[in-house]
């Protein structure tokens, strides 16, 4: 297929060409395989710009065709930057495009356009400082403790790069249904804010359908990255009743509230895994800190979410 073709979200085949240490993907069940030279499998072209991880993108790869699994669930790409904490990637061959019919196959011949619907639920939205700042990890107990007190719970990953277990992780801690932007064509939620405002209203009338009482949602990465997550916050903002603000480190949630102007009504995560943490939270930031791993903060964050929630 010619390269002028090519298109976000188009899925492709792609030969494995060397594996590397802990070298696995996602199967559709969530469980993870390990791969070896000469497997082949589909993935979809995305891009991706993780701030500890790895940066690509499918209009990077070459005429060598060469590209690598930039996730394990599948988004593929050339990455031009890797962080050197990270193994090294899975290295593929571009063999061609997934086509039925002689026409390519895209996510978004899988994405039914769903009636417009106005969400009238509450939402509890968690964002991070960074990637791999708690969050899901403080979705997986924020719905628990909902579901303790006999509520409706969906969770939903806003904005990110296509990883199943995320919100896979939500189902297993409770949540009644689960969604994500893959859900409505997106390998990751890094395109046009006009395209990607167009799924999330698709998105929240998926979920509308399921009736929540409240709704769990965590935007990925931090709002300052290119994830669209400026965007979704506007869309969700008039029904988010309870904030949290999952932090790398004490300082950085000074960083986010200035630079991005969001006030939180609780900053958990890696920042507050100690007693410690969580007091330069409070006296540096001013804000509200729980470790949420603590079981002991339980009956606090539970009064914060009946107040904030109003439920």
């Amino acid at each position: 297929m010619s390269r002028s073709e090519w298109a976000n979200g188009d899925y492709v085949v792609a030969e494995v060409v060397e594996t590397s240490r802990h070298t696995q993907i996602v199967l559709p069940t969530g469980r993870m395989i390990e791969l070896t030279v000469g497997d082949c499998l589909v993935g979809a072209f995305g891009v991706r710009t993780a701030t500890f991880e790895a940066v690509g993108s499918w209009q990077e790869i070459g005429e060598d065709f060469h590209l690598q699994a930039m996730t394990a669930a599948g988004l593929f790409g050339k990455i031009t930057s890797l962080s050197s904490f990270i193994h090294k990637p899975m290295e593929l061959v571009y063999r061609g495009h997934a086509t039925r019919g002689g026409s390519k196959v895209t996510m978004g011949d899988f994405v039914a356009t769903q009636r417009p619907a106005e969400f009238n639920f509450p939402i509890l939205l968690l964002i991070g400082t960074s990637m791999s700042s708690g969050k899901t990890t403080s979705a997986r107990i924020i719905i628990r403790r909902l579901k303790r007190m006999g509520l409706r719970v969906v969770g939903a990953k806003l904005t990110g790069a296509g990883r199943y277990r995320d919100v896979l992780s939500m189902s297993d801690a409770g949540a009644d249904a689960i969604f994500d932007f893959v859900d409505v064509g997106l390998p990751s939620s890094v395109c046009d804010a006009e395209t990607y405002r167009t799924a999330l209203f698709n998105l929240l009338a998926r979920i509308t359908n399921e009736k929540p009482d409240v709704l769990v949602a965590e935007a990925g990465a931090s709002p300052l990255e290119p994830y669209n997550g400026e965007t979704a916050l506007e869309v969700i903002h008039p029904k988010v009743r309870c904030t949290v603000l999952c932090a790398s480190d004490p300082y950085a949630v000074v960083g986010v509230t200035k630079g991005f102007g969001f006030e939180p009504d609780l900053v958990a995560g890696l920042a507050t895994s100690t007693s410690a943490g969580v007091e330069v939270v409070r006296r540096l930031a001013g804000k509200p800190a729980l470790n949420l791993l603590n079981r002991e903060s339980y009956d606090e964050l539970d009064q914060l979410l009946i107040k904030q929630l109003m439920i």
